[in-house]
């Protein structure tokens, strides 16, 4: 949804916005701050976090293998084992698809001969606007990485699918994205 198209149903909700001032921006990341009136008429102010479209994508071996990428994520001080996944900074309005084959090419050096859109999630509809692609990639063929330079951490293996879930029952899996991804995936019956 565009910014119009956001106001425009909050609106409809019940909310008067009485300001919106953007408080903070970098290339990633911008911070809008709304004075606004709940539908209640209690005043009240919301911080919302706007980020770009993001693509994840789960790369399924036709041995039943999946590839995860480890990464530090300094937010949380912690190196977190995912499906790749990223946005694009430069190119907010690049399509899906596109985004999606070039994140998993960029961080694991993976080309996907068939890639199946699952669905879309957003990530932390509770503070930002960001929005996600969810994709199934299969019929992989491995090449090298095309890293960006804060990806040069990053490790990258191939588990069987038991060892995924076993990785989500033992609480080694602490990726929301990742996690929703493949419940989006295996709720719509692709693996």
């Amino acid at each position: 949804m565009t910014d119009d198209e956001i106001r425009k149903a909050c609106e409809e909700a019940g909310y008067q916005i009485l300001s919106s001032e953007m408080v903070y921006e970098n290339p990633w990341t911008a911070v809008r701050e709304d004075r606004i009136i709940h539908p209640g008429g209690r005043k009240g102010l919301y911080g919302v976090v706007e980020r770009g479209p993001f693509a994840v994508i789960m790369p399924m071996h036709a041995d039943g293998r999946v590839t995860l990428v480890q990464q530090f994520r300094y937010p949380v001080g912690r190196r977190l084992w995912e499906f790749p996944m990223g946005m694009w900074e430069t190119r907010p309005d690049a399509d899906a698809e596109e985004l999606a084959l070039g994140e998993l090419r960029e961080e694991t050096g993976l080309r996907a001969g068939e890639l199946i859109h699952a669905g879309t999630l957003y990530q932390g509809a509770g503070y930002s606007t960001q929005m996600g692609h969810v994709f199934l990639a299969r019929n992989l063929v491995r090449g090298d990485a095309e890293r960006e330079a804060t990806e040069a951490d990053m490790k990258v293996k191939d588990v069987p699918l038991a060892e995924f879930d076993r990785m989500i029952a033992d609480g080694e899996m602490t990726c929301m994205v990742t996690l929703a991804a493949y419940a989006q995936i295996r709720a719509r019956g692709l693996i």
